[in-house]
Parts: C-alpha cells; sequence; structure tokens
C-alpha cells in the first residue's frame, strides 16, 4: 500500500501571506501521529518562477533537510520556470527542457511529469516526456501499478478558468492509459479546487490548492477564495491497484 499526502499551487511570491500558508500545511503534515509514504506537490510552486521562491519553497518543504519525515516529490506548474526550478529547487544545474522524475515505493510507482509550456498557461506533454513515461514504465515492471502526477487535467472542471487551460492532446494521453494497464490513476493540480473524476477508464484527483480555492459559477462571481482554509489530500494506492483520496483543509 502507498500512501500519498497531495498539495499543490502555493504560489510562493515572497508574501507573509503565502508564506504562512506553506508553512501551516507544512506543519500539519510534520505533526501526523503516523507517517505517510511521501508528499507530493503538483506545480505553481512558485508563483514568478524567481530562484528566490524556490528558495524559500525548498526551505518550506524540506528538500535539503535529508532527515526529513518523508520524501517530497515535485512536478512545475504554468508558473514555474524550469530552468530556476532546477536549480534552486532540486539542486540541479539549470536547464530548460521537461522536468521528469520517478520515485518507486514498495507500492508503486510515482511519475512526476512536466505539463508545462514555457512562457504558456495551456498544458502539453512533449514528445519526450511521452517516451519518458513509456521507458520508465517499462524499466519499472508491469507488475508495479504506477501513479502519473501532473499540474494540468486532461479533463474539463466546468469553470472557465481552468478548463480555458486544461492539458492539451488529451486523447494522446487516454491512448497511452489503455496500454497501459500498470497505471492506476492520474494526480494533478491547477484548478485550486478538489475535484475527482475518470478519465480513460482511470481515477483522475485533482488537488486542492494551497494559496486560494475556486469558487465554483454557482458558488458566486468571484474566482478566488483567498479567505478559504488550506486544502490536503491524502491517496492511498492499496493492493488491489485502488487509488482512494480523502480531502482536508488546515485551518
Amino acid at each position: 500500500m502507498l500512501v500519498l499526502a497531495h498539495i499543490s499551487d502555493l504560489h510562493l511570491d515572497g508574501s507573509p501571506r503565502a508564506t504562512e500558508r506553506a508553512e501551516r500545511v507544512r506543519d500539519r503534515l510534520r505533526s501526523l501521529p503516523g507517517r505517510v509514504d511521501a508528499l507530493l506537490v503538483t506545480g505553481d510552486i512558485a508563483d514568478h518562477g524567481a530562484e528566490a521562491e524556490y528558495e524559500e519553497a525548498a526551505r518550506i518543504l524540506g528538500l535539503r533537510d535529508p532527515d526529513g519525515p518523508f520524501p517530497v516529490l515535485t512536478c512545475p506548474g504554468n508558473h514555474d520556470r524550469r530552468a530556476p526550478y532546477r536549480k534552486a529547487l532540486l539542486g540541479e544545474p539549470p536547464s530548460d527542457g521537461p522536468v521528469n522524475s520517478v520515485q518507486v515505493f514498495d507500492g508503486g510507482a510515482v511519475l512526476m511529469c512536466d505539463s508545462s509550456i514555457p512562457g504558456e498557461d495551456d498544458g502539453a506533454l512533449t514528445d519526450d516526456t511521452y517516451d519518458w513515461i513509456e521507458q520508465t514504465l517499462d524499466e519499472v515492471g508491469e507488475d508495479v501499478p504506477a501513479l502519473l502526477a501532473l499540474h494540468h487535467p486532461p479533463v474539463a472542471l466546468h469553470h472557465p478558468l481552468p478548463d480555458a487551460y486544461r492539458l492539451g492532446d488529451p486523447g494522446r494521453l487516454a491512448a497511452l492509459l489503455e496500454r497501459r494497464p500498470e497505471i492506476a490513476g492520474i494526480i494533478a493540480g491547477h484548478a485550486h479546487t478538489p475535484a475527482s473524476t475518470v478519465f480513460a477508464g482511470r481515477p483522475l484527483v485533482v488537488g486542492p490548492g494551497v494559496t486560494w480555492t475556486l469558487r465554483l459559477p454557482w458558488e458566486g462571481d468571484q474566482v478566488a477564495d483567498r479567505e478559504a482554509p488550506v486544502g490536503l489530500a491524502f491517496h492511498v494506492l492499496d493492493d488491489e491497484r485502488r487509488l482512494t483520496s480523502h480531502f482536508r483543509v488546515v485551518v
């Protein structure tokens, strides 16, 4: 069994508000009486893609702490910039290629896929990323259940803002899922609202936002609810390859 804590859309910008909200959810996770296998962060970690914002994220999330309570897994969003993301957040040489990585646990594998398009708000998975997914799944082995994590959902969520900037060419992703039964589900961010649906016969779960929560059309005209509590999700991938998600607020 694999247990993931999941946050998204921190939008760290150096402001006390953004810092406090990110630290609040971090403290909640570190105070859990039981241990999760990892913390997954699905993009828009920085608000402007500045190196200082990633340095703050690395501090808050404990990415430089070898004694941290759990691994921290990340993928970029449309507000992130690949070169400073690699340098300041991951401690890698800066480059502009897709930021893809995998973590394998006893209970499954998590593939963090870069759906960002430099300079754009829309999402896409490049040919290189699709090749990387296929190769990584081959290396991990078909007996290991896998989760794909990315920023942009490939489906409409019934709000004009995230629906205007979702993942492009969802049919190609659907075809990948049809070829790859070991993929147990998709975990995304971007929409600032917790949501669950089905895509190509697999569960698709969207994590809540840390910085603010999206108001749906029937909840009012103002898009961003900045007073809503910080959102947090827990995902459980069990031995039957079934994905179960729980949502919490952190006050």
